[in-house]
């Protein structure tokens, strides 16, 4: 029979439309959906539309690849994939550059594109791409910038930042192609900590502030004791007792320490549940994985993972997600919530934060606000019809628990008199109130963490410190910002002012300033925790920190001489051929990629990423010609480059209309485009500048 054509989804058909607009017109396309809306069929559908067509397919994994087509042969059986070539990115290393030239590939799709900036693979696949110039690029991702790697947007690096379609995962809930979760807060991670406030109370020494600490601790126990527990949260909200539920760990241990309580936390809705685990390091993870998928019995099904499930794959018929996992990068709790939403679901997942990532760097209220923005946007367009809710139900059981235990540390301490009058001692002795937190007085006192304290119940609203109070610490000079941030502006301060003096901030390790801040030790303290691991969840500064350091001059390895060897490649290059406009694909005789270095530092500066190219590389680079145009410009000076070539070739730039370059650069259509567009602008404010009529006419451009 005829085979069924690829059905797709309203917001599918399009995102198709549109990247096939801008494949037909750009040659590249990135598409960036959230989780669960169906990334992986736009690319499908492209491969249905092209059966003559050779493409290439790379992904992070191949177990992401399989579990996509897995999902494509359950509702499409008939499309066949026998033009698709598979590869992972981490394959691309072991190829020769002959064998990345002999890869099939009219299409290349780039799926999770933002983990071509990895800097093991990274630099393979774009020599895969520099060998294969006339081949279109699509590529899929939830997310194209890496937060954590000076914020690249990884679209600007490899698709010339041709961005078909573009959503957050707010606004794919208020087009109701994602379906709206419900969201519950566990108390789960408040009832740990009630032993250890239970021991310091009982430690308190002064009677009236025990007394005090002790009603406070009551009203917390009754508060917890009504609070639900966790198998009570379970019974109640699982209501799809046989349901498919992945539980997110933070590591082996932890899983295990979690799966010792199924039987405590799980026995309401169901006595037998069936649990699977699955982790990067067990080679039989696919083999739980699939077993999951597959078990149809009148049981609960819990899949308990680390590291995997994260990305890229896509589990149907989810019930909901149960998040154990503690501290998470954006991405990350992104992708974890994605796993419970499916675009077409007419379900409402459950989401179960048992750790209040509430009130982490990204969360459920950064989704809510997507929702709002999403929701005004549309209406502002006219497409209010297009808006299907502006909000889910969240569950919060942790607010009155928050706010208990802010009193209760506020009271802690014995009474607040005697340690506003350390305090006072203090600050005539030093100056000021910059009292480490684990500062100690001499009879006893817990001066540095009763600041803390005080810090925190003041910037919260706590009903614990007064008004009067607030204002006779601010007469002693308190810093009620986080004592923490205000040392590192202190700090920096003393950078910016070496800086100035010195024109770097290469400071010797022993270096003290004249008032006793050890700058010296600060700055490697701050490259160490950089080194020390760049990815989720780790850095030692914010990336705002990380940003502000690199503007006077930071580096970050002060041996590395990289940056320094490309320029004086680029100079090279400058002396032979009197300017920097360095194919993309150009590497030197000794390997370096110099064309794909130049590109970058230019996506640097334009995205003010400027501690990877000081003001003093700025202007060696601009002294040797460097072109620091946006990327329409350097389009143009593609062109450009090819048009001086052919006049080097052939001593005129009489190029026939029809001429193209070998890259597929159509260089006689655009040379006559050249003279229509100075006679067609001539006088306005889009004409075309000095400096170009200059350059055409230097090759022999006949106007």
């Amino acid at each position: 029979g005829t085979p069924v054509a690829l059905e797709l989804y309203p917001h599918q058909a399009q995102v198709s439309q549109a990247v096939e607009r801008m494949l037909a017109d750009r040659g590249r396309a990135a598409v960036i959906l959230p989780t669960g809306t169906g990334k992986s069929y736009i690319a499908f559908h492209l491969i249905e539309q092209r059966p003559e067509a050779a493409f290439l397919w790379l992904a992070p994994s191949e177990y992401i690849f399989r579990t996509q087509t897995e999902s494509l042969r359950r509702t499409n059986p008939e499309l066949s994939l026998e033009n698709v070539t598979f590869c992972t990115y981490a394959s691309l290393i072991y190829r020769t550059p002959e064998e990345l030239v002999a890869l099939p590939c009219d299409y290349i799709i780039l799926d999770e594109f933002h983990r071509c900036g990895s800097e093991h693979w990274g630099a393979a696949v774009q020599l895969l791409l520099d060998s294969h110039p006339r081949s279109k690029l699509l590529g899929l991702s939830a997310t194209h910038i890496r937060y954590l790697d000076h914020q690249r947007n990884m679209a600007e690096e490899l698709l010339d930042n041709c961005i078909a379609a573009e959503m957050t995962l707010g606004e794919a809930i208020v087009r109701g192609i994602l379906p709206a979760p419900k969201y519950v807060t566990t108390v789960y991670q408040y009832q740990k900590s009630l032993s250890r406030y239970e021991e310091r109370v009982a430690s308190q020494r002064n009677r009236r502030s025990r007394e005090r600490s002790e009603r406070y601790l009551q009203a917390l126990r009754r508060t917890l004791e009504q609070a639900e527990g966790l198998d009570t949260v379970f019974a109640k909200h699982m209501t799809d007792r046989h349901g498919r539920y992945i539980v997110f760990c933070a590591g082996v241990e932890h899983m295990r320490e979690m799966l010792a309580h199924v039987g405590d936390w799980f026995h309401a809705v169901d006595p037998e549940p069936h649990c699977y685990q699955v982790y990067a390091e067990n080679a039989e993870a696919s083999g739980a994985y699939n077993a999951f998928r597959q078990d149809e019995s009148d049981h609960l099904k819990l899949l308990f993972c680390v590291n995997m499930l994260n990305e890229g794959v896509h589990v149907e018929d989810i019930s909901g997600v149960i998040l154990f996992r503690p501290t998470v990068s954006p991405i990350i709790y992104k992708q974890q919530i994605g796993r419970a939403l499916t675009a077409g679901g007419n379900n409402t997942p459950l989401i179960l934060d048992v750790v209040n990532n509430v009130e982490e760097l990204y969360s459920i209220d950064s989704i809510g606000q997507e929702m709002l923005d999403a929701a005004f946007r549309l209406r502002s367009e006219g497409q209010e019809g297009l808006i299907v809710r502006e909000k889910f139900r969240v569950i919060d059981q942790v607010k009155d628990c928050r706010r208990l235990f802010e009193q209760l540390e506020g009271s802690l301490h014995i009474e607040w008199e005697e340690y506003y009058q350390a305090a006072v001692q203090y600050r005539e002795e030093h100056g000021d109130l910059l009292i480490p937190q684990r500062y100690v007085t001499d009879d006893g006192k817990c001066l540095g963490r009763w600041l803390a304290t005080q810090r925190r119940i003041h910037n919260s609203g706590g009903s614990t410190l007064t008004g009067e109070q607030a204002l006779r610490l601010e007469a002693l000079g308190i810093v009620w910002d986080d004592l923490r941030q205000f040392t590192w502006e202190s700090c920096f301060a003393k950078a910016e002012a070496y800086y100035q003096a010195h024109g770097n901030l290469q400071v010797p390790q022993d270096y003290v300033t004249e008032d006793g801040c050890r700058l010296g030790q600060w700055l490697s303290n701050l490259r160490t925790r950089y080194r020390e691991l760049r990815d989720e969840d780790k850095t030692g500064a914010t990336l705002e920190q990380i940003q502000r350091l690199e503007s006077i001059g930071m580096e970050w390895n002060t041996h590395d001489t990289r940056w320094d060897m490309y320029f004086a490649a680029a100079e090279h290059y400058y002396r032979e051929h009197g300017d920097l406009l360095v194919p993309r694909g150009y590497q030197t005789e000794d390997g370096l990629k110099l064309g794909v270095w130049i590109s970058n530092q230019r996506s640097k500066r334009k995205h003010l990423l400027r501690g990877r190219l000081t003001d003093e590389q700025i202007h060696r680079l601009s002294r040797i010609g460097m072109v620091w145009d946006s990327t329409q410009d350097e389009q143009w000076m593609r062109y450009y480059s090819a048009a001086k070539t052919y006049f080097e070739q052939n001593g005129n730039l009489q190029v026939s209309k029809r001429y193209e370059t070998n890259d597929g650069l159509k260089l006689g259509v655009w040379v006559v485009n050249q003279r229509a567009t100075r006679r067609k602008n001539e006088g306005t404010s889009r004409a075309m500048s000095d400096q170009r009529v200059r350059m055409l006419s230097s090759i022999g451009m006949q106007w």
